[in-house]
């Protein structure tokens, strides 16, 4: 393969995949992620490959140590926290713009995504409702119709690996209960066209969200 023939184009699948793999847990924090694999991989040379460590660096996904490698980045509760209050205002302010928007394609979706959560929670199936969670708040942020408060979101879920720590959150007994039920009080106040309360109760869900995750690292470690 020509690494310069469309360039632009094998870059930017680098970069998406990698990403997916750290978000995705592929990779494991700690881990050295060897240059000369994911060139050999994708057929490139070295150097689109360290573009694309560089950017997601900036995105808070890796550290690049000079002469020693690239590896995967963990938050520390203290940035778990500063990056879950970000997400409790982008949230709140999602769910408050969705109410505004009325019978919008999105709260249909959402009213199916949580018939289908009721049914995983009964069957104590926590994979799958964690797939569930995701699918939620992604609808949610989709339901705001604001490109900006989106691509701020994906930023930010990206640097949190989001669908790595959910499963931590719902390991808490009674957790995937109490957060189904949350979600349904959040449509609830969207379709009455609240967004007073729906912003209110969306933050208060994301507060409950990240003590339930800070209690499993607790006692993870």
């Amino acid at each position: 393969m020509n690494a310069k023939n469309g360039n632009g184009s094998i870059q930017g699948r680098l970069i998406s995949e990698v990403r997916r793999r750290i978000i995705a847990g592929e990779i494991s924090p700690g881990v050295n992620i060897s240059e000369i694999a994911i060139a050999e991989e994708f057929g490139v040379s070295r150097t689109p490959v360290r573009e694309t460590f560089k950017q997601l660096q900036t995105e808070g996904l890796v550290e690049i140590r000079p002469r020693v490698g690239t590896f995967v980045t963990t938050p520390s509760r203290r940035e778990i926290t500063e990056l879950f209050e970000m997400k409790e205002l982008l949230e709140g302010a999602a769910a408050r713009l969705l109410a505004q928007r009325g019978r919008v394609p999105e709260v249909e979706l959402l009213e199916e995504n949580l018939r289908q959560a009721d049914q995983a929670v009964a069957a104590d199936d926590k994979a799958r409702y964690a797939e569930l969670v995701e699918e939620f708040h992604n609808l949610l942020i989709a339901g705001a119709d604001n490109n900006k408060l989106e691509a701020h979101y994906r930023t930010l879920m990206n640097q949190l690996a989001y669908a790595r720590l959910v499963n931590t959150s719902l390991s808490q007994p009674g957790r995937p209960l109490q957060s189904d039920r949350e979600h349904h009080h959040v449509l609830d106040l969207i379709v009455a066209k609240d967004g007073d309360s729906a912003e209110r109760v969306m933050r208060e869900h994301v507060r409950a969200s990240r003590q339930a995750l800070l209690a499993g690292l607790g006692s993870a470690t």
